[in-house]
């Protein structure tokens, strides 16, 4: 049920967002070189990789520069890209990702293979649900950026704090992936991001 749902609900979100993702598209297309579209290698479900799709908000190749991003001052994120972040506009190419299967609008956020490896043998079991767009962690952790911003070593502060702490809210909707609750995660968000 939940996948017919992400597939009828993706395909809804493309249609009626079209013409807010055409101007984001060439918004960011006028705005600096490189592609619409900013492909990077997720780890999903049972551990296998996948390209999430996002809106690019940097600079072509700032990832050469770190995978985490630090505040909204961060000097790689282009004028567009603040906004795009700040509305989570950046995520909604990830629908993509949604209808093709690789991922449900309602799972654990899907990590890089680098913090990946670092999990334990119990945090590794977020693996075993498809990754999503949104969760309870995103939502308790939707200031993510500026607590990484305060830190003098924003990395280690997102594995030894942040990282574990998502990883348990996740393991909320892992024990219990069904229908109301996905339902609840969707219309948490809905309200979170209206505020």
């Amino acid at each position: 049920m939940i996948r017919i749902l992400d597939v009828f609900f993706s395909i809804l979100g493309l249609l009626l967002l079209s013409p807010i993702l055409l101007i984001i598209s060439l918004i960011i297309q006028l705005e600096s070189k490189g592609g619409i579209f900013y492909l990077q290698e997720r780890i999903g479900k049972n551990g296998i990789p996948f390209k999430l799709f996002k809106f690019r908000s940097m600079a072509v190749g700032s990832d050469s520069k770190g995978l985490l991003t630090v505040g909204m001052n961060d000097a790689r994120i282009t004028k567009s890209g603040q906004f795009i972040r700040r509305y989570k506009i950046d995520e909604l190419p990830q629908l993509i990702n949604v209808l093709k299967g690789e991922m449900s609008l309602v799972g654990p956020r899907p990590e890089v293979k680098k913090y990946v490896d670092l999990y334990t043998e119990t945090q590794r079991k977020v693996l075993s649900v498809k990754p999503g767009i949104t969760d309870l962690a995103s939502i308790e952790f939707s200031n993510e950026n500026e607590l990484l911003e305060k830190q003098s070593n924003p990395e280690e502060y997102y594995i030894r704090e942040i990282m574990p702490k998502k990883i348990e809210l996740n393991m909320l909707y892992i024990e219990n992936p069904n229908l109301i609750n996905y339902s609840k995660l969707i219309l948490k968000t809905g309200l979170k991001i209206i505020r």
